[in-house]
């Protein structure tokens, strides 16, 4: 058990447009929260590329934590992250994003975040003691 899970999703070979589009992206991302149940509270993204090389920022900021993207258009890149805590599950936000748009080659990596004791809802020693 734990309070919430982090999906960290490298994307490479993203075609370049969609490296671009920070609207497409943003509306993905909170299309695939709100299927996953989660409850979207903003929306924000920047699109960089004038003293910097192209591409966006876009996070989806929800009642259950966040969705972000950053793009590297040039490298044909996103950096996703998915974190969710409740009962909404990341892996059905990430799901329905790749139903949206071609993320190219995917790795996810997945870690709890907080876990639990599971004879009772506190968190482990451990965890608590490795606090910095």
């Amino acid at each position: 058990m734990q309070r919430g899970t982090h999906l960290l999703i490298d994307c490479h070979n993203v075609p370049r447009e969609v490296c671009l589009n920070d609207q497409r992206m943003l509306e993905a991302m909170a299309t695939g929260a709100r299927k996953a149940g989660a409850n979207v509270i903003s929306q924000v993204r920047y699109h960089f590329g004038h003293n910097s090389p192209p591409g966006f920022t876009a996070v989806v900021v929800l009642d259950e934590s966040h969705c972000s993207a950053h793009t590297y258009a040039d490298l044909g890149l996103i950096a996703l992250d998915v974190f969710t805590c409740g009962s909404t599950d990341p892996r059905d936000v990430l799901k329905c994003i790749r139903e949206e748009i071609d993320l190219g080659d995917v790795s996810v990596r997945e870690l709890p975040r907080f876990p639990l004791n599971e004879d009772s809802p506190e968190l482990l020693q451990e965890t608590a003691a490795a606090a910095f």
